[in-house]
């Protein structure tokens, strides 16, 4: 994924960490006094586990209302939460390590196989909570790449997972709308708190923030996305309703919603801008490199070191280098590589010259592939994807392209973002490789299927490991081959160029985060060495520098699900069925890398029986 707003749960990690309720304690304590009850019964270990980890989901969903919202439970929408407060991050601590002792009283090896999974996913999770709270990122809660601010943005627009069926969902938002005004305030403080531990961030990324703040201010209420939902009144409405919600709105909007946006903005420009730092890695904040090795761990989903990960990338750069010269000889173009990079990169046939035209080329791929699914895949979402421009407000910071899950209930589709801003860093020659990715059989596919399982526990439904999400994607990219989408040379050329940008990842961001690489140096090894529009790679860049590690799950995670397709084909031969290997990977929700290898060893291993 090029870009990762809502990027399905990993993204929802991201932008949610920071909207929960400190409540969440007592309500805690009464869950698990529940489970105590059951408990006192007598029960097999499937029972305890079971009923365990309902128990947590439940508690979790209170703690984490706008999570909540976004896997489609309702109960908290007039909840915002507080994830800056001491009383959460003491309720964060406590929820993890309550259930973590909880879950390890049971044996696993009592559980059915499929539990067994589940079990090991249960405890990965509590034990990589507790290591990531020892970090400080509470001191950085806003970047220009994902914050709770752009997710209030998204909610607010009335067209993401905040619903505006009922009147009382218009004044649930109203509700929320307060408890995001003292979350900025306490995010201030927060910052404030950063500044005195030198844990800031670097000043392009603060000079990024600002003119995003300033695309949400507005002196006239009904020019603002918040009054969106305004516009889009359900036609059950009364006019006494409208009437009044309307006045609501635009109230809410000039006196808290703008006044907060513009203090914060403020903020930046005044007390923050100054203090920025001027290194551009992890490695320029107190205990860095550390904190930058659980990072590249914790998306990853492996134990590989920083410095065995920047290894792999340097030698996919090279070799994909190589391909790339291949398919310039092919389609005989005279020039070196550089030229051929030039070319691709400038010449106007290789683009669109109007923004809905490249959308309207999204949807005849979108046709295209789909067709040729079902002979890769057994099981296939339900729900299905819509493709749009990325909005205005976020569109000049934003690269290429995300993807929003479908709504749990199936009422809204997943949704698969272009950024149409800059036409010129959207070649055609692209499109195959970013819709395979973000779209289906990538990202829609993994998390919709995820999303849609039954007879798991709901916290697997709702996990979400960016090496597995974005290994996935970037393993359908691959599988695009086989899938026959890249006999155009220019559009395998696509492919090469894409799966470049996930090796040179590898490269980049170990290197601006553990060896000292500046933000310029990374954009010109990125430039060297790929086609991208120079405006794309400054984003990327500075997507790196915003979160560091999350870039390196990509080409780590396919590298596994290559690995272990290859172990699968040599060790089953002709019993190897592809579909059933896919139907395998998907249908357990996202896994860490180990839970995922075990789990094929199992499938293996019955097949061989």
């Amino acid at each position: 994924m090029k870009l990762g707003l809502l990027a399905g749960s990993i993204a929802l990690i991201f932008t949610l960490q920071g909207c929960s309720k400190p409540e969440a304690t007592a309500v805690q304590e009464n869950s698990s006094a529940n489970m105590t009850a059951v408990q006192g019964e007598t029960q097999t270990a499937e029972q305890r586990y079971l009923a365990l980890v309902d128990a947590y989901f439940k508690d979790y969903l209170k703690l984490e209302p706008i999570y909540a919202t976004f896997v489609g439970v309702n109960d908290y929408n007039a909840d915002f939460g507080g994830d800056l407060t001491e009383d959460y991050l003491k309720a964060r601590h406590d929820l993890n390590t309550h259930y973590l002792a909880q879950v390890r009283a049971i044996d696993p090896k009592q559980l059915p196989a499929d539990l067994q999974l589940s079990y090991d996913l249960f405890v990965y999770d509590r034990d990589m909570a507790l290591v990531d709270e020892t970090f400080p990122s509470r001191f950085m809660p806003i970047s220009q790449f994902y914050s709770t601010v752009i997710t209030m943005v998204q909610l607010g627009s009335g067209e993401s997972a905040q619903p505006f069926k009922t009147v009382q969902d218009y004044r649930n938002w109203e509700q929320r709308v307060d408890g995001f005004i003292k979350w900025v305030a306490l995010a201030e403080n927060r910052m404030n708190q950063g500044i005195e531990s030198k844990v800031v961030l670097p000043r392009v990324l603060v000079e990024r923030i600002i003119p995003q703040l300033d695309a949400m201010l507005t002196t006239d209420a009904t020019q603002s996305i918040f009054y969106s939902p305004i516009q889009h009144f359900p036609e059950s409405f009364s006019e006494q309703d409208k009437a009044e919600l309307t006045t609501r709105y635009q109230a809410m909007i000039a006196e808290r919603i703008v006044p907060a946006l513009t203090n914060l903005r403020d903020y930046f420009k005044q007390t923050y801008l100054p203090k920025s730092r001027a290194t551009d890695g992890w490695s320029g904040l107190p205990n860095g490199k550390a904190w930058y090795q659980h990072l590249a761990n914790s998306h990853t989903t492996t134990t590989m070191s920083v410095d065995e990960i920047h290894q792999i990338g340097l030698s996919e750069v090279a070799r994909i280098l190589s391909e790339m010269d291949k398919v310039r000889e092919q389609v005989g173009f005279k020039g070196d590589l550089k030229a051929f990079f030039a070319s691709l990169s400038s010449e106007p046939q290789y683009f669109y010259s109007d923004r809905q035209g490249l959308i309207d080329g999204y949807m005849v791929l979108k046709d295209k592939i789909n067709h040729v699914l079902p002979n890769y895949f057994n099981v296939m979402p339900k729900a299905d994807y819509v493709v749009k421009p990325v909005e205005s407000f976020r569109e000049q910071s934003a690269a290429g392209a995300s993807y929003e899950a479908p709504a749990v209930d199936g009422s809204r589709p997943g949704v698969f973002y272009i950024n149409t801003y800059n036409l010129k860093a959207q070649p055609k020659w692209g499109m195959t490789t970013l819709s395979l990715h973000e779209a289906a059989p990538g990202h829609h596919f993994q998390i919709a299927i995820k999303q849609e399982l039954t007879g798991v526990p709901e916290f697997q439904r709702f996990s979400g490991y960016t090496a597995f999400e974005e290994g996935w994607a970037l393993y359908a990219e691959y599988l695009g081959i086989e899938m026959g989408l890249f006999t155009d040379p220019y559009q395998y050329f696509g492919k090469l160029s894409d799966e470049m940008l996930r090796a040179m990842r590898l490269v980049v961001d170990t290197g601006l985060h553990s060896k000292g690489w500046s933000r310029e140096q990374a954009i010109q090894y990125m430039k060297d060495n790929s086609p991208m529009a120079e405006s794309d790679i400054v984003a990327e860049v500075e997507r790196y520098m915003a979160i560091p590690g999350q870039a390196l799950s990509y080409k780590v995670g396919q590298l596994k699900i290559l690995a272990l397709r290859a172990r699968a084909e040599k060790a089953l031969g002709d019993k190897f069925d592809l579909k059933a290997f896919h139907d395998q990977i998907l249908t357990s929700g996202s896994l860490p890398m180990a839970v995922m290898e075990n789990k094929i060893d199992r499938w293996i291993a019955s097949k061989q029986a």
